[in-house]
């Protein structure tokens, strides 16, 4: 039997993967600072842990560098 063609794509793999990093102590306090900076803004608190995928996520997106070498390799 053929495999029936469909207009949705295959959805993609969203399975999370756990990385373990060690932060500097400036940088855990400055991770501390923006979670409360993020519950002002949003009167919701979030966990350092929860905060940190949007911001690595924001962070690529906005490096031009990083878009265009990332083309390159494809």
């Amino acid at each position: 039997m053929s495999q029936p063609q469909i207009k949705l794509h295959k959805l993609p793999d969203t399975k999370p993967t756990k990385h373990t990093i060690s932060v500097m102590p400036d940088l855990e306090a400055d991770l501390e600072a923006y979670a409360k900076v993020y519950e002002k803004a949003y009167g919701e608190k979030a966990d350092v842990s929860a905060l940190i995928p949007s911001m690595l996520a924001s962070f690529l997106a906005g490096d031009a560098g990083f878009k265009k070498a990332k083309r390159e390799l494809a």
